[in-house]
Formats: C-alpha cells, structure tokens, sequence
C-alpha cells in the first residue's frame, strides 16, 4: 500500500471519529435566481458528496424561482429548518438570501458562491426586496460562527470588487479564482470539490 493511500485512509478515519462525536449540521442548498432548479449545476454533485460523507442535505427546489423575491425565499428557508446547526450553501442570488437570513436568523456558517452585495444595475435584483435595507454586516456575523466566499475574476455578471468588499466587511475565508466565472449558469459546471473540502473542514472544527 502507498503512502499517499495510508494517508488517505488516516485522513477519512479521522474525519469519521471526530464526526462520531459531534452534532451532524445539515446543509441547505439555496441555487440563484433565473429559474434554477436542484439539478442545476454542482447541486446534485455537492448533494452526493456530502450524503456520502454523512452529512444531511436539503436541495429542494425553491418557490418563486425567477425573481427569487425575499418575501418567499427567506419564509422558506425557515421552513427547511435552518437553525444553529445549519450551513448555508448560496449560489448567486442564493448568496444574497443567506445573508439576509442570518441578519436575523443563527445558522453554524455559510458558504457565498458567487455573491455580491448591491443590485448590479439589474431590474429583476432590484425587484428582488434584497436591497431594499441597508447590510447590517456585525448582526450577519454575530449569527454564524464563519463565512466562506467564492468568488472569480472572470464573472460576467459581477465585479470581483463586489466579493472583495464582502469578504473584509464579514471578516471572510476568501477564495477567488481567475476563471471560474459565476461557477454554474455561465459555463458548466457539474462538480466542485473545493467546496466539499471546505464544508468537510468546516464540520470538523464545529
């Protein structure tokens, strides 16, 4: 047996013992806005990954699903039973609810993919009711114990100064790509195992 498979398997048996030991977090999957669907992108990929690995997964398609308005997603995502033990998985749009949910709302963490912080210039984001309030960054940090962003260059849609902003103003693990895009919507994008390390990582240190 290789090393690099020892050290493989080490590895997974620590994870397992310390996951024994712990209160499991669930993961919801919040996708963008567009129509997006759960078997969009790396969704269905993410769901797989960490069921696999022991970790509960909500991925269910979410109402309004064109404009994403924040009068019915964050209902829902309330509804889901996200709670104190609960990641938040934002795409997009998606990120931009997860924020506004833990504004009120204590989750364990979140993870933005994709995310900004103003309404692009952009009539349906505008429409959305997520910029209609200033951010109150201290009360999104005060409810979640870590932030995790992704973000890339060469987003068509965003500027990278938009997660850059976010990530000093949430004190955030910050990730940022050179050709990524809007991960999923612009290019396909069917797996991301950045973001399973991340999550894997995450749960361990609860």
């Amino acid at each position: 047996m290789s090393m690099y498979v020892r050290d493989q398997r080490s590895a997974a048996m620590v994870y397992c013992r310390r996951m024994a030991q712990k209160t499991v977090p669930k993961v919801i999957i919040i996708p963008g806005n567009g129509g997006a669907t759960p078997r969009d992108n790396w969704f269905p990929y993410l769901q797989r990954e960490l069921e696999a690995a022991g970790i509960t997964v909500v991925n269910r398609q979410f109402p309004d699903p064109e404009l994403a308005r924040a009068k019915y997603w964050l209902p829902f995502i309330q509804s889901l039973g996200a709670d104190e033990h609960t990641i938040l998985v934002g795409h997009s749009s998606g990120a931009i609810a997860a924020m506004r949910f833990a504004e009120t709302h204590k989750i364990l963490g979140s993870i933005l993919v994709g995310t900004y912080h103003t309404d692009l210039g952009i009539e349906a984001e505008r429409l959305s009711g997520y910029f209609d309030a200033p951010w109150d960054w201290p009360a999104i940090k005060k409810h979640q114990r870590w932030i995790v962003i992704f973000a890339s260059v060469d987003d068509p849609y965003i500027a990278i100064e938009e997660p850059r902003f976010l990530a000093q103003q949430l004190d955030a693990e910050y990730h940022e790509y050179v050709d990524e895009g809007h991960f999923g919507g612009d290019k396909q994008k069917t797996a991301f195992p950045e973001l399973v390390t991340v999550i894997k990582e995450m749960v361990i240190k609860k």
